[in-house]
């Protein structure tokens, strides 16, 4: 199967190094590495890893603590290795294609691009946290979001990120029109833990809902669903 692996590490030479033979001695392929940050001698890496499906989690995260220095921040389940923001544009460009499913199009592919679970564009009342102003609906979710899906009891300004009670991670971008937000979720499973959203993972994906605003226009206005009543 194939796992992310989130490590915070000096940023300094060789460090890198025995992260990667870490890796490997505890039976992990390298299949990718991404670095998210480099800031005040520290650096974030993803690792996008092959690992055998028999082998036991825990060494492989006690292995890379054992490195000095060298912090887990997560390691999680990953549907694919990590995709470039060529890719974004290549996604940009079917919704233009197909504004109808313009929408559904970007539900379904952001869980590919961000390592995430699952994700839905719901339809949030402004003082929704407040329980005034109605209840949150879902126009479209993902193949492997939870039926109904749970959402976090959040009505953003911007995009952010959330983390639940039970350990579910949230990433939220709002278009900027009719409600609607498009909810991307990192779910919480032992021995996995996954990592919170990266201000840069956020930021691609306030990026990629702003240009779909763009593209779509007052068919945002059209967006509608059911009610979704179970919330985090």
């Amino acid at each position: 199967m194939l796992l992310r692996v989130r490590v915070t590490l000096p940023d300094r030479p060789g460090t890198l190094g025995q992260v990667a033979r870490t890796l490997g001695v505890s039976g992990a392929d390298i299949v990718q590495v991404v670095v998210l940050e480099r800031l005040g001698g520290r650096a974030v890496d993803d690792f996008t890893v092959v690992w055998p499906g028999a082998a036991r989690v825990e060494r492989l995260m006690a292995g890379l603590a054992a490195i000095p220095g060298v912090r887990v921040d997560g390691v999680w389940r990953a549907i694919g290795a990590p995709t470039t923001t060529g890719q974004d544009a290549e996604l940009l460009a079917q919704i233009a294609a197909n504004p109808a499913d313009g929408v559904a199009t970007l539900v379904d592919a952001v869980p590919g691009l961000l390592a995430a679970d699952w994700a839905a564009a719901a339809v949030v009342p402004l003082d929704w946290a407040s329980r005034s102003g109605g209840s949150a609906s879902v126009a479209h979710a993902s193949w492997r979001a939870p039926q109904p899906p749970v959402l976090p009891e959040v009505t953003p300004l911007r995009a952010r990120t959330v983390t639940a009670a039970d350990g579910t991670h949230y990433a939220l971008a709002p278009f900027g029109r009719a409600g609607l937000v498009l909810v991307v979720a990192r779910e919480y499973g032992e021995p996995l833990t996954a990592a919170a959203f990266h201000s840069i993972e956020v930021d691609r994906l306030a990026q990629l809902v702003r240009a779909g605003a763009v593209i779509l226009g007052d068919r945002l206005d059209l967006v509608d669903a059911p009610p979704v009543t179970n919330v985090t």
